[in-house]
């Protein structure tokens, strides 16, 4: 997947952040994955994270969050355009639909656990996170061409999340955030499969 080493470098300043009970992000983006401003999650003095949240399990949740946002806001824009494949509209309403509750629930988590998330400038989220241009480039595009656009833009969304949702799995301890991972790995990868069908057949 491209940009892994970076994005894993991404992973090691946010835990570091984290550690140190920062707040903010630096002020350099990476390419691809600065859409939208950033968070980062940062621990209050007053309260400390829960015993059985880690610090995997609190960059899991708050990378998650905006690479959800992400995925709802591109499946937004599909669904206003006209003369977009069927399929392809019920497949956004369907991420749509899933991922707003998962964001809710993990908002929840991170202020159970006392890291609250803030705006960050720069903060990035992590793999498949698509650029400001490429937000544009779908917001401009029309009929099959925002569907085969939406189509292999959210295939690569889709494999980022899993690829952080398996970091989760591997490193994680908190029982609800380990398994929403499982199900996003699960969830997603079978999107993926009906993704790449639908592209294939669409092109």
């Amino acid at each position: 997947m491209k940009n892994r080493s970076a994005a894993t470098a991404a992973l090691t300043l946010t835990a570091l952040l984290l550690l140190a009970g920062c707040s903010g992000g630096g002020s350099d983006s990476m390419p691809g994955m600065d859409h939208g401003g950033g968070a980062t999650a940062s621990t209050s003095d007053d309260a400390a994270p829960q015993a059985d949240a880690t610090e995997a399990d609190v960059m899991f949740t708050s990378m998650m969050i905006p690479h959800h946002q992400q995925a709802v806001e591109m499946s937004d824009t599909l669904l206003a355009k006209d003369g977009v494949d069927e399929r392809v509209t019920a497949l956004a309403t369907e991420i749509k639909a899933a991922q707003q509750p998962e964001i809710e629930t993990m908002q929840g988590w991170l202020s159970d656990w006392g890291a609250a998330l803030t705006d960050g400038d720069g903060m990035h989220h992590g793999s498949g996170m698509m650029s400001e241009d490429d937000m544009q480039a779908l917001d401009a595009a029309s009929g099959s061409e925002a569907a085969r656009l939406f189509l292999s833009q959210m295939i690569e969304h889709h494999r980022g999340a899993v690829e952080m949702a398996q970091d989760e799995i591997d490193d994680g301890s908190n029982a609800d955030a380990v398994a929403l991972a499982e199900s996003i790995v699960e969830t997603q990868t079978a999107e993926i499969a009906e993704m790449e069908q639908l592209l294939s057949e669409l092109s």
